[in-house]
């Protein structure tokens, strides 16, 4: 569960001492996020946050979900201003393809939930 959870973990890419970047190639990051935010939107991808992301990231995407001490490394601050950095296909390349710890949720989240979360992930980042 630790391991399904975690998604996003390092959402800018670096991980505490490390020089290794997650930077998604070029033409991923240019892609736009066909789902419109909306109530369901949010909520469908809340619902998906709940189930794959909060045991690592915590409710409100602080990085303190319950798993996260078994990392090694402290998961991404999701609800970070600086989340507004990152473009939505840089988001949805990193859940897509993933990044130790972090599983790829290439096949195990349909595109319309990867969008879905990643409207959530930004709801987050305004609180």
């Amino acid at each position: 569960m630790a391991l399904l959870a975690s998604a996003l973990i390092t959402v800018t890419g670096e991980q505490p001492g490390s020089t290794d970047k997650w930077i998604a190639p070029a033409a991923e990051a240019r892609k736009k996020n066909p789902i419109a935010v909306s109530e369901s939107s949010l909520a469908a991808g809340q619902k998906v946050y709940a189930k794959r992301c909060v045991a690592c990231h915590g409710k409100t995407g602080n990085g303190d979900g319950p798993d996260a001490a078994e990392l090694g490394i402290h998961p991404a601050k999701l609800s970070d201003p600086l989340m507004r950095e990152e473009t939505d296909g840089e988001l949805f390349w990193k859940i897509t393809v993933g990044k130790k710890p972090m599983p790829n949720y290439g096949k195990r989240l349909s595109p319309t939930d990867r969008w879905n979360v990643i409207n959530y992930l930004r709801s987050l980042a305004r609180r």
